[in-house]
């Protein structure tokens, strides 16, 4: 196809086949006029195959605790200068990595690799999260055990990684999915369900503590029944009802084409599933929920503690969403509807209530008729309140909460009853509307209408009353949502809003008509998936379906092996549909004889399973304790590796992990949950830190073109053709033309390119230098396989300088170095280590590129300035380090350093060049000594040709020095 460019064909490498390996080989025969012994990406592949058997035979890698399997061997005491680096666990896909993937990892394992080389002990490590959807849909569309795919998938990214050399001490890998592993993460479900939330202590406490109050009369129930009155049963939900963990009757979104549950965070804003696109439907099902809004002041106050991104702490404040208002009761006829508002100043205003659908109180307040004169629009046509909520629910059930919010069109319908509004005495109008949810507040609103936009676009579409409570707005047009002076509101007129809030709550208070609360938009975790790839429940169900923690000694509670994989799947729009997980197959597992300290008896097996989130949200604490059978975490190991370091880090430390990398989709999910975990586990006395991640990176994404046809359907972009600026996808019925644009690398705009490409054609450390060099790790980058070889050039360079192209002997010699190369030298160093130290790799590598250019253009081979050189270039390019350390005559590996120390003799100036400026513009420069006083800086400029020139011989009215920066000569 002549004239044409495919599009994602990598570019050859700038050399022919290699012909050389590691030192002591003899070379192959070359084909061409390269040199025998140049760096190409054959001798790149064998130098990196070479290193990464030296390194796992070595164990260059692990790193030993305090205590346990991984102990010193000689009982030796464990450094004090310890490092802990994470990445986000990997989820093992049957693609295999991408371009994007490494990115992070990468960057950490630079990070690790320098201090390491300072001295530190270095915890680096990588597992999987293992569990998940995918595979169990692949075993549902093959019938192959979902645990063959996710190994299979395991060995690839392992292999893939693999590849890239990352320094992972390779004993502390693991898989969510390996029974000893879920082990624990059992063992930490009934730590938290065998706890509960004291308030006065503000932490969680074992349950057993709470039932020896109830016992010792320390504590009595809230309704004023008597402990010691109590049957067992009641006994038992009275203590249920206090623990994190437990089940409810609530409201759940319900997708019947995958036949599970789904978190709010795993639909889409349109109401769909993220996965497979299936509508997704509200209904109240019985579920197991965490308690994690018992921590949401915690939650909120640690943030301030934590070493992270603002935007990610900001996500977080957001999602739990404190506010400070006021409880607001509104009688209906005998029953009160308590009304959360953030803005009790503006009661006098509301004119009418909302109530989400969902609300239990809607079928007992609902009128059995239309009141006379009934304004036809609040009826839907309807012929009666309870027909015209039935109707509208069935309406809006398969509305995400997200859409229902956002959805710009208001709905609604009258339930046929009014409510007294306790600060004017009006009768309001009851509404239902989907705008308010079940799960925020207390499920419903005071409407304002003239100082809310939702509140007044409601009142237009309905024909509701707007009063004006604010002053200085224009409530005819919209809703006034700033601060002025109360009015119309009785004893609050001319009151400021900040007093007029404190003045109505205290009355409502006085009245017993409202109290003063803090409400939070943060809602319980719900903790349960009708599926068959996930951790089992450690729980059993007597005959009377009570709940039972099973004890230590059962765990695990292993997966059975069945036939079907899949739920009960329904049809996709089938709302009334009831959830049947898989699990319900295994009758021999799930009805089970156990002595639970009662004798031999009949229990049923939970058959839900955990969702994903289980796994990652106590992770880090396996990496430090990973062969551990009798402990999730040896007390040692985690107080050594993540325990508070107030003298290095602050008298606020929380301790943690000292550097987490990963993306920023998961700041409300996992990083949410891992700190309730922690939280949780710290308070029980498991750990001593009290956050998991000291320290938190978002790496931005690497981004690529990607194509659509006609229909938006993305095509893969490595078969797209270029030709006269448009682009062209072939096919067996000829071209079609496609659709340019750009996004993030992966399979869901099929513009992936494997990792495995890059290193057969360049080799892993060019792979690894291009992706530092591409931007700061925060900023997302776009993917130019042609601008690969620049990185693979700059190693070339790296090559020369020690390594004799045409023989394969060192070229090092002992020569002195000279005074520029020494300052040359000493100034890489110093900011090189820097960089490394702050994640700044592509500034890293811009140094040592241009160290490295001094030399080759000032032809130095001194031993002194080239082993400084592959120290520094080490972490960034491992395998050709080693291999040109070795070559310089070090047998032992330089993983462990010694990583240069800068001279500070040789990074302080001489000279200072100075801009000079005549009225602010810059004219001319001088060079002057470092330590030259202001008269002599002055002279100089003063002096300088091209100033003299613009001068013209006027006489400056000013001479200003800032000294080493400027001079600025006013005339």
């Amino acid at each position: 196809m002549q004239g044409d460019t495919l599009l994602g064909v990598t570019e050859p490498p700038p050399a022919a086949e290699p012909v050389s390996a590691a030192a002591g080989e003899v070379p192959e025969t070359a084909d061409s006029d390269v040199p025998q012994y140049r760096y190409t990406a054959a001798l790149a592949g064998r130098i990196e195959q070479r290193w990464q058997r030296n390194w796992e035979r070595s164990g260059t890698f692990n790193v030993p605790n305090p205590v346990g399997a991984l102990a010193p061997a000689d009982g030796s005491a464990v450094p004090q200068d310890k490092m802990f680096v994470q990445d986000m666990f990997p989820y093992p896909s049957g693609e295999g990595l991408h371009v994007g993937h490494p990115l992070g990892y990468i960057a950490t394992d630079v990070y690790a690799r320098y201090f390491r080389m300072t001295g530190r002990n270095v915890l680096h490590a990588l597992g999987f999260d293992s569990f998940g959807l995918p595979a169990e849909q692949y075993a549902v569309q093959t019938g192959t055990h979902p645990r063959t795919r996710t190994e299979a998938n395991i060995a690839n990214f392992r292999r893939q990684l693999g590849r890239l050399g990352l320094g992972h001490d390779q004993r502390r890998s693991f898989s969510t999915t390996d029974t000893d592993y879920y082990a624990w993460t059992q063992w930490i479900f009934l730590q938290i369900y065998n706890a509960w939330f004291d308030q006065s202590r503000r932490r969680a406490r074992p349950i057993g503590d709470l039932i020896a109050e109830f016992d010792s009369g320390q504590r009595t129930l809230a309704d004023g029944r008597a402990w010691a009155d109590l049957t067992p049963a009641q006994r038992g939900d009275v203590v249920d009802d206090h623990r994190l963990v437990y089940q409810a009757d609530s409201m759940v979104n319900w997708c019947p084409g995958l036949g599970t549950v789904l978190a709010n965070e795993e639909v889409t804003s349109d109401g769909r599933s993220e996965r497979g696109n299936f509508p997704v439907f509200r209904k109240r099902l019985r579920q197991w929920m965490m308690r994690i809004t018992a921590y949401s002041d915690r939650l909120l106050e640690d943030l301030d503690v934590l070493d992270w991104p603002e935007k990610v702490k900001t996500m977080q404040r957001n999602w739990i969403g404190r506010s400070t208002g006021a409880a607001v009761l509104f009688d209906v006829d005998g029953t009160d509807i308590e009304v959360f508002t953030t803005r009790p100043d503006t009661l006098f205003g509301a004119t009418y209530l909302v109530l989400a659908p969902e609300h239990e109180l809607v079928d007992r307040i609902a009128a059995d008729q239309w009141p006379d004169g009934v304004d036809p629009r609040w009826t839907r046509g309807a012929s009666s309140p309870a027909r015209a909520v039935a109707d509208y629910r069935r309406a809006i059930a398969a509305k995400s909460d997200l859409e229902r919010q956002e959805n710009k069109t208001k709905t609604g319908v009258f339930l046929g009853s009014y409510a007294t509004n306790p600060a004017g005495g009006q009768r309001i109008p009851i509404f239902i509307a989907d705008y308010v949810l079940a799960g925020y507040g207390t499920g419903a609103i005071m409407a304002v209408p003239g100082h809310d936009q939702r509140d007044w676009e409601f009142a237009a579409e309905f024909g509701l009353p707007v009063l004006e409570v604010i002053a200085g707005g224009d409530i005819a047009s919209e809703a006034y949502t700033g601060d002025g002076a109360v009015v119309n509101s009785d004893y609050l007129d001319g009151l400021a809003v900040a007093e007029a809030k404190a003045a109505i709550t205290a009355r409502l208070e006085a009245g017993g008509r409202g109290r003063a609360r803090v409400e939070y938009k943060l809602r319980d975790w719900l903790f349960a998936r009708q599926r068959y790839w996930g951790e089992p429940f450690p729980i059993v169900y007597d005959a009377d379906g009570r709940a039972h923690p099973l004890p230590e000694s059962m765990l695990p509670v292993e997966l059975p092996d069945i036939d079907d994989y899949s739920p009960v799947l329904f049809d996709p729009d089938s709302a009334d549909s009831e959830p049947s997980p898989p699990l319900n197959k295994a009758a021999d597992w799930v009805h089970v004889e156990l002595d639970l300290g009662d004798g031999l008896r009949t229990y049923t097996r939970d058959t839900n399973v955990m969702p994903q989130w289980a796994g990652s949200s106590w992770y880090e604490l396996r990496y430090a304790d990973p062969r551990n059978p009798d402990q999730f975490c040896a007390p040692q190991n985690e107080a050594y590796w993540m325990g508070p370091r107030p003298a290095e880090h602050g008298p606020d430390d929380p301790g943690g992990v000292d550097l987490y990398v990963g993306g920023v989709e998961h700041a409300v999910l996992h990083l949410l949950y891992s700190r309730f975990w922690h939280k949780v586990l710290h308070d029980l006395g498991h750990v001593s830190s009290r956050e998991p991640y000291r320290r938190l990176v978002n790496q931005g994404y690497i981004q690529a073109f990607a194509y659509t046809d006609e229909r938006g359907v993305y095509v893969p972009a490595d078969e797209v053709v270029e030709r006269g600026g448009r682009f062209y996808l072939p096919g067996p019925d000829g071209e079609i033309e496609v659709f340019q644009e750009f996004g993030k690398i992966g399979k869901s705009l099929r513009n992936s390119i494997s990792p495995d490409e890059i290193c057969d054609s360049y080799g892993a450390d060019t792979l690894r230098v291009y992706e530092m060099s591409m931007g700061p790790l925060e900023a997302s980058r776009p993917w130019a396989t042609k601008d690969v070889v620049g990185a693979h050039r700059f190693l070339q360079r790296v090559w020369r300088l020690v390594v004799d192209e045409e023989t394969g002997e060192s070229r090092a010699c002992d020569e002195p170095l000279d005074e520029e190369t020494l300052r040359a030298l000493h100034r890489t160093i110093a900011g090189v280590a820097d960089d490394y130290a702050n994640l700044r790799n592509n500034t890293a590598a811009a140094k040592l590129i241009e160290y490295t250019n001094h030399l080759t253009k000032a032809g130095v081979t001194a031993r002194g300035a080239l082993e400084p050189l592959v120290l520094m270039v080490a972490p960034l390019a491992p395998h050709l380090a080693e291999e040109l350390w070795n070559r310089l005559g070090h047998e032992s590996s330089l993983a462990h350093g010694p990583f240069p120390i800068a001279d500070q003799r040789y990074l302080v100036a001489d000279t200072v060049e100075y801009p000079v400026q005549v009225n602010g513009k810059v004219r001319g420069h001088v060079t002057v000594a470092a330590d030259a006083d202001r008269a002599a800086v002055e002279a100089a400029a003063m002096a300088e040709d091209k100033v003299c020139a613009f001068l013209a011989g006027a006489i400056p009215k000013k001479v200003i020095v800032v000294p080493g920066r400027l001079v600025n000569l006013v005339v």
